[in-house]
């Protein structure tokens, strides 16, 4: 009895030396994307700051564009308070298209972005469209004579930027509006260089150097304001489209957290995004602030999935 008092003492003791159980980060695709570079540098950024005792886990769950690591975190792990995961906005154009089987955005909690990637109107140098205006009266003119090119496909988030901001400036026949999908941005570039496509959509971190090098001419960025380093580029809202296309970065966490949990995530979230460490990131990185947490991004998630649904449904995705 004495033997197993001391042991049971001795367990108890290790018991509570053991360090907290480390945060982890579900990045819903393979190392290399988007989706880990978010996870890897917000989970460092908690760690430097304090925030974390432990180096946050950063576990990659590929498949279904996200849509494996949606389902498990919903069926698996509803209450579990140390689990985030990294989200942008292919996963609300995801859901929104119901490409992740049934699945819908409130079956988790939408933590907040910190920034993003602009979307960027693009168009080659020697076309004879000088802004964003000659464009949009181009297709409204004539929709069959002008294509946009973009690195995702029809549905996708290059081909929603486009029908989004055409729709903002009184086009609003999404069913006419010539899209050419292709594999990635390089390929969508191409196809503007060579003269098959009047303008490609994309990144603006994705066709950086294509701007730099003169291939193309930026008639627009989706942002609110200019872009630091691009700053000839004007927004599309200082030409008349009011219309903010950001492939944002933010997290979501289990839908059965406790509020105190889920306004901890928030708080978290908000210190890694003011930090200089994550300023700096978004600088080597081609990103651009974009904050926006808590109920408020709860909300533009709602919106932004009803607006995608819209459109899913004008051009015959949903029914």
């Amino acid at each position: 009895m004495k033997n197993w008092t001391r042991a049971a003492v001795a367990a108890l003791m290790m018991s509570a030396a053991a360090p907290a159980m480390a945060e982890e980060c579900i990045a819903p695709a393979n190392p290399g994307g988007g989706w880990d570079f978010t996870c890897r540098q917000i989970g460092r950024i908690m760690t430097e700051l304090g925030l974390v005792p432990n180096m946050v886990q950063v576990t990659n769950v590929a498949g279904a564009g996200g849509g494996v690591a949606y389902a498990q975190v919903v069926a698996d792990r509803n209450d579990d308070a140390s689990v985030f995961v990294a989200a942008s906005s292919a996963t609300t154009t995801r859901l929104a298209e119901n490409a992740f089987a049934g699945a819908t955005a409130d079956q988790v909690r939408w933590v907040g972005t910190i920034g993003g990637d602009p979307g960027v109107i693009v168009v080659g140098k020697d076309s004879p469209y000088q802004n964003l205006t000659d464009l949009v009266e181009a297709v409204k003119a004539d929709s069959s004579k002008v294509a946009f090119a973009g690195g995702s496909a029809v549905g996708g988030f290059d081909h929603l930027k486009v029908l989004m901001m055409l729709d903002k400036a009184g086009f609003g026949d999404a069913r006419a509006v010539k899209y050419i999908g292709l594999d990635g941005g390089a390929d969508a570039i191409t196809q503007t260089v060579g003269g098959f496509a009047q303008a490609m959509t994309g990144d603006l971190s994705e066709i950086t150097g294509f701007i730099k090098a003169g291939d193309v001419r930026a008639l627009a960025v989706l942002s609110d304001e200019r872009i630091a380093g691009f700053d000839d580029i004007p927004t599309a809202k200082e030409q008349g489209v009011d219309i903010t296309a950001m492939n944002w970065r933010g997290i979501y966490v289990p839908k059965g957290i406790s509020d105190e949990d889920y306004n901890k995530w928030v708080d978290w979230l908000k210190q890694v995004g003011a930090s200089e460490q994550w300023q700096q990131a978004m600088a080597e990185n081609g990103l651009a602030p974009y904050d926006i947490f808590g109920a408020d991004f709860e909300t533009f998630v709602a919106e932004n999935v009803t607006e995608i649904e819209g459109i899913a449904k004008e051009i015959g995705l949903l029914q």
